[in-house]
């Protein structure tokens, strides 16, 4: 088996919440506002993009999902949104 490269969570963290900006044409979204869609405290969501903590569940399917080729990567994120979608 491969050994997987690591990137630091945090970082991570920022590139996803940009790709979010950017999926609204650059509208900057706040710290706040991006935690409330998450469901969990500002303070908890500064803290995982300043690397100050992580969440162990997020790590891991990070990690899975590396593992993935990128039309596997679209397929199962579109599964999770769809089923986000349902559960709203």
């Amino acid at each position: 088996m491969a050994k997987i490269k690591s990137m630091k969570t945090n970082d991570i963290f920022n590139l996803l919440h940009n790709a979010v900006e950017s999926k609204f044409f650059g509208k900057k979204i706040s710290q706040r506002e991006m935690a409330e869609r998450l469901g969990i405290s500002m303070r908890t969501y500064q803290d995982w993009k300043l690397g100050n903590s992580q969440p162990q569940a997020a790590v891991a399917i990070f990690k899975m999902l590396s593992e993935l080729e990128d039309e596997e990567i679209l397929r199962v994120t579109k599964r999770i949104r769809n089923g986000l979608e349902e559960n709203e």
